[in-house]
Parts: structure tokens; sequence; C-alpha cells
């Protein structure tokens, strides 16, 4: 069963996204006000969940800090009564997810559905209702800056466009990519997903044969490409990349838009909300306020100023009804900026400081091997079932894996977890890899503060994959 768009409610939406802005800063706060009140009332009418945590709690005059904050954890504990469609059940959903032929299918009882990865420690699965879906479409739609060829082909019926990420599991960004081959059949040969759990060589080549026009990835692999272009080995460059799920420094920016001469195209989204912040002509991002409030928080829960980066984002979802996000911990780290963007807009400025995971240059049988971060991460999140772990680069040949030593991490995914990372580096051409496993913290932070998930010797914006930069000498990282 291929997805289905009910006019009626995407032209309403489109036309709010469209008007949303043309009120002003004051306009948008009341309307998120309206929204933020109605979101309440519901949650606290259908969700057994949200029944108890807004006890006491008038929806109609409660003010955002007056409400309690959810984290990931306790809410998929509770699953069945956060939902507020009383038919929907986690096990259910599981089997769903289970199956890999229906990735961006409607899921049980019509709703799209998608699991999140396991990089902020647990792993979670998020139900998109009608109206959500809505929303994200309008707002891709209408927010991503417009070029000159968006003005002749709007439609993007002259486009190919490409996915290069996680292809294997009901993740967010592969679900979306085939949704809309779902939804415009005619359209569908100009959509194409290639998964980064393969050799560079063959996702090199079957890019070549595709001859993508837009390419829509994460940064990390944009680099990767841009050096396969400069190689010679890819021979068709994008004339737009969009990026997002990794930090984008201003410097991978203009490597990857001076290797392929192209436009590159910034989006800030998370598995439980698509589209959070768009960028604007100016280069800068958007946080779509009139959908969603973020709330930049330091480690205590209290606001930071304009500008500040906080320790985590509180998120509150004005859209998703059948599974209600108020106050969710995101884990991201963002500064809001109050002053005004030269673009114009009145919708507020967002720095998000996301991942920034290495891409392992590993030394096999001669030569050198590029094995991208966010590749690793997917293959111990999905092959060995790794929830706390960081992984990291001891020598040109050597790997090592921490995981946690707490409660998280059972003793049978981390014992396998060795033989599943060397399996999958030797089907990416990485064969006599040493990989040894320990226990215990992880320890390396990565710029912003958090842990990072995978840490090269050296990780350079440039080089070539046959003639990486030098790597340093193997060392012990100290403890942090």
């Amino acid at each position: 069963m291929w997805p289905s768009i009910d006019p009626w409610l995407w032209g309403a939406i489109a036309g709010q996204v469209m008007a949303a802005p043309l009120g002003g800063p004051e306009a948008i706060a009341e309307l998120r006000t309206t929204r933020l009140r109605s979101l309440l009332a519901h949650a606290k009418a259908n969700s057994p969940l949200y029944r108890r945590l807004l006890d006491g709690i008038d929806p109609q005059h409660a003010g955002l800090h007056d409400l309690p904050v959810t984290r990931k954890r306790d809410l998929m504990a509770q699953f069945d009564e956060w939902v507020t469609d009383p038919r929907l059940r986690l096990a259910e959903l599981q089997r769903f997810m289970a199956d890999g032929n229906r990735i961006g299918e409607p899921g049980p009882h019509g709703y799209m559905a998608w699991q999140s990865s396991g990089s902020s420690g647990e792993p979670g699965v998020f139900v998109q209702d009608d109206m959500a879906m809505a929303v994200y479409d309008a707002l891709e739609a209408q927010r991503r800056p417009w070029s000159a060829r968006r003005l002749v082909d709007p439609w993007f019926t002259g486009e190919r466009i490409v996915f290069v990420g996680a292809t294997n599991g009901h993740f967010a960004g592969i679900a979306s990519i085939r949704r809309l081959r779902g939804l415009n059949p005619a359209l569908a040969g100009h959509f194409c997903d290639l998964s980064f759990l393969q050799p560079t060589a063959e996702l090199v080549a079957q890019l070549n044969a595709f001859a993508p026009t837009i390419l829509a990835t994460y940064p990390s692999a944009a680099l990767l490409l841009a050096e396969e272009y400069r190689a010679g080995r890819l021979k068709s460059p994008p004339r737009e990349v969009w990026m997002g799920g990794e930090s984008l420094s201003q410097a991978m920016r203009r490597h990857v838009e001076e290797a392929f001469g192209c436009t590159v195209v910034e989006s800030y989204g998370a598995s439980e909300f698509l589209v959070l912040a768009s960028q604007c002509r100016c280069g800068r991002l958007h946080l779509n306020s009139d959908w969603a409030i973020l709330e930049s928080v330091d480690e205590h829960g209290q606001p930071v100023p304009d500008g500040q980066l906080g320790a985590t984002t509180l998120l509150t979802h004005l859209a998703n009804r059948v599974q209600p996000l108020i106050r969710y911990d995101l884990g991201d780290r963002i500064a809001i900026h109050a002053e005004r963007c030269a673009c114009g807009s009145p919708l507020p400025l967002v720095d998000v400081q996301g991942r920034r995971d290495d891409t392992l240059h590993l030394a096999s049988k001669g030569r050198h091997v590029s094995v991208l971060p966010l590749a690793v991460c997917t293959v111990l999140e999905e092959e060995a079932g790794l929830v706390d772990f960081q992984v990291v680069q001891r020598g040109p040949a050597e790997l090592e894996i921490l995981v946690g030593d707490g409660a998280q991490t059972s003793p049978a995914p981390a014992d396998r977890a060795p033989q599943v990372l060397a399996g999958f580096l030797q089907r990416v051409g990485a064969s006599g890899v040493r990989v040894a496993l320990s226990t215990g913290p992880c320890r390396h932070l990565g710029p912003g503060g958090k842990i990072q998930r995978v840490v090269a010797l050296s990780a350079p914006i440039r080089g070539d994959a046959r003639h990486p930069p030098h790597v340093a000498p193997a060392r012990r990282l100290q403890t942090t």
C-alpha cells in the first residue's frame, strides 16, 4: 500500500506555511501559542501518559515552562500509553519495521512510521499523522531557497535526485525518498537511493550510471564524493547538494561547492521532526518556529541567553497529534539568535552543533580505504545491537570499540561487535583491520562537548582516498 495525499489538507497547510512569515514575529508567536494550547488539550484528552503528566495543568493557561520535560527513554517505555490512537501498539510497529520491503509505505492504521538510530543513546519509533506529513511537505516545498532552475522547473521534472545514506532500515531519510517515489509514480525514475554500506568504488559506479543532478546526503559522504570527483572517478557532478544530519562547517561547504561547482543547501531536521530549520538565500538556517518550538537550555534545564550554545534542546512538535512531543529532550546543541537576517525572514536564526564524527582512513594490503562514520555507526547499531559505544582508531589498521559498562549494553551485542565491524570493513575493501573491544565509559568528546561516536587518528577535510593524509602514530586518548 503506497501513501496518498489529502489535497484539501495539503492545500490548507501549504497556505498556512506561506502566510505565517507575512505577519511578522508577533503573529508567529500568537499562532504558536494557539497551536500549543490545542496540542496540550488534545494530548491530555487522548494520551493516557499525558493525562498523568499534565494532571493539574490547564492547557488554555499553561506557559511552556509550566510543562514537564520528557525524554525518549521514558516515553518509549510507555509507548502504548504515549500515543493518542489506542489502536497503535509498539509491537505491531516493530513487526512492520522488520520488513525492509515496506520502507516508505504507510505503517499500521495508515500512519507513516520510522525508527531513529541509537546515536543519542536510545533508539526510538516515531509515528507521523497526516497533518505532520503535510507540514513537512509544505516546509520542504516553500522554505527551501529557490534557484533559477526551480523557477523554471518547480516540480523537479527535469531533475534526477539521489539519496546516499542508510537504506537498510525504516529510517526517516530513506523512508521519505521512497514515499516521494510512491506519491509520484510518473517521476519514480527520477528518484534513486544508494547505500553507503558498500565499497566506495561500487557507490561511485552506481552514481555514474544514474548521473544525479541533485545529491542528498550527509556532509561526510559529500566530502568523500567530492574527492572522488576531483580524482576523476566520479564522472558527473551534481548541480545541487542537499546536506544535513551532521555538522557542516563553512570550510566543508566551500570544499564541496568548489569541487562540484554547485550550490550547497543545508537543512536541520530529526527523526522526531523532519524539517526543523531551512536555509535561506543568505546561507543561514531559520527555525520553522510556526510549527516547532525549540528551547536551548543548560545542563539544569534553564534557558540560555540568545546566541549562546545550550547543553541540550527541548522540542515541542505543534503538528503531530498522534504521538505528542512536548518539551522533549532532543539531545542536540543549538544557539538561537534574536537578530534579524539580511534575507528579511521573521523566522529566528539558529546555529546547530551537530554530530562531528570522523571519516576513517584505513590501511589495507598496501592501499587506503575511507570509511564513513555514519556507516560504522549504522552497522554497530543495526547489526550488532549496540547503543552506547565509541569507535577509536588506534593505528592505520587498528580500531577499538569502547562500549558502556552500564545496564544499556548487554554482553551478547558487545561480544559480537568486533566480528560484525570487521566483517563490514572486509566487505567494503578494508580487510585485515584489527578490531578490539574494551568496556568502560566513552572518553573522547567532540568540539561541541558531546560524545564523538567515531574518532580517527586524523580527520582532514581534503584527501584523496588513494593518497590519504598522514596518519599520526597510535596513541591512547586522555580521559576527559
